[in-house]
């Protein structure tokens, strides 16, 4: 059977770069740090005291107060996100095409500001208090249920929990979707809200979180002196559309997904594998499963967290699969600006790696200042780059030995 192409014909973000996708990707191509003191929690409880926080957002803009109050913060950015990318797509779903149109949107943690919150109210005034939107709030799936909700979108209506590795597999997903003929458009990407007493408590018990208190240096992924990933919130958007219906609307068209793979470690629960043996198991599928050559890849948005091992194990599993060619490869971690955004996280590296092939721009590593000699690779360190990039990778790795990458081609 011939394999339908798919393409993204709309971006959209929320992200602590800025609450709009042109605002975002001018700060990453800038090598703005999108971290800041951290706010969202009482810095003095942790000794984690940055992250990268969303500022200044208002859902209101999108929707009435009445319904924003039965949502969560992460199914806000969700909602945005897709508002921004359908607009930017300059696509409207009729009754037919709603049919035909889908939402795969992941999420690590889902409602955990919503959990907290109602679980307070229970302690102290009993079950009757809970509020009845609490389950519908919290739970990962409702950012791609709303957003199927608000646009009356009726094909597949998924969400993927892989920890870190969500927002990439969705978007995946939904590519094998449209890819199969199950649906000509797919909304798809990852939302995450994690920055709460009880998420940040957790990612600094397991010692996951900087103690770097200058927000602007804090995330350093590839160097030497990285102590671990900044926690961030926000939600990155695609729209996915099938190659045919996208040209016969005329539609602005950023780049082809051509390949996806996805793995696991089978090895431990923060961990990775090894030598990232796994995430290169997960980027020979995607390179396979895109037909194409390691050497015919210009540039990877690599997972590049900031933590000691997965910057090494990312790096060796790139030289794993590429060869020499690794050392010709441009590699970048836009976490170095916007936090790790968890399940988000694949989501809105999807639209940054898209953005690069459209744009012909390399995205920088930023605070790259004293490189580790394991990760002796091209990293884009401390200023974005112009160049011609034809085929582009996005990974994301996350706890539980989740490994997925995309593949990109210009078009």
């Amino acid at each position: 059977m011939t394999k339908r192409r798919v393409v993204i014909t709309g971006v959209g973000a929320v992200s602590p770069l800025g609450n709009d996708i042109e605002t975002t990707w001018a700060g990453i191509k800038e090598g703005r740090s999108g971290i800041g003191p951290m706010t969202r929690v009482n810095p003095d409880d942790f000794p984690a005291k940055v992250a990268a926080e969303v500022k200044d957002f208002d859902i209101e803009t999108y929707i009435e107060r009445k319904e924003a109050r039965k949502m969560d913060r992460f199914t806000h950015f969700a909602l945005a996100a897709s508002i921004m990318a359908m607009k930017d797509a300059n696509l409207e779903l009729s009754p037919e095409l709603g049919l035909r149109t889908g939402v795969w949107i992941g999420s690590g943690i889902g409602g955990m500001e919503t959990y907290e919150a109602q679980f307070r109210t229970f302690l102290d005034r009993g079950y009757r208090r809970v509020s009845p939107f609490f389950v519908p709030m919290m739970i990962p799936d409702m950012a791609a249920g709303q957003v199927s909700i608000h646009f009356g979108a009726k094909a597949m209506n998924s969400c993927t929990v892989t920890a870190c590795a969500s927002g990439t597999n969705s978007i995946g997903d939904a590519f094998k979707v449209i890819q199969r003929g199950e649906a000509d458009v797919m909304i798809s990407g990852g939302a995450e809200a994690p920055i709460t007493n009880m998420s940040v408590a957790g990612f600094c018990s397991n010692t996951a979180l900087t103690l770097n208190q200058d927000p602007k240096t804090a995330s350093r992924p590839f160097d030497a002196n990285r102590d671990g990933f900044v926690i961030g919130e926000g939600s990155g958007i695609v729209i996915l559309e099938e190659y045919e219906h996208a040209v016969a609307r005329g539609a602005k068209i950023y780049a082809e997904i051509i390949g996806y793979g996805s793995t696991g470690d089978a090895h431990h629960i923060t961990a990775p594998a090894p030598e990232g043996e796994g995430a290169a198991r997960a980027m020979q599928q995607a390179l396979n499963d895109a037909g194409i050559s390691p050497s015919d890849v210009d540039y990877i948005n690599a997972h590049g967290t900031s933590t000691p091992y997965n910057d090494q194990f990312e790096t060796m599993a790139v030289k794993s699969v590429f060869g020499e060619h690794a050392y010709k490869l441009a590699i970048s971690s836009t976490k170095s600006m916007t936090g790790h955004l968890l399940g988000a996280a694949g989501g809105i590296e999807a639209v940054f790696t898209a953005l690069a092939i459209h744009e012909s721009i390399l995205p920088p590593t930023m605070n790259l200042e004293n490189p580790d000699p394991i990760c002796d690779l091209d990293y884009v360190a401390n200023g974005s780059r112009q160049k011609e990039i034809g085929y582009a990778m996005s990974n994301s790795l996350g706890f539980g030995g989740h490994n997925a990458s995309l593949l990109f081609k210009k078009i």
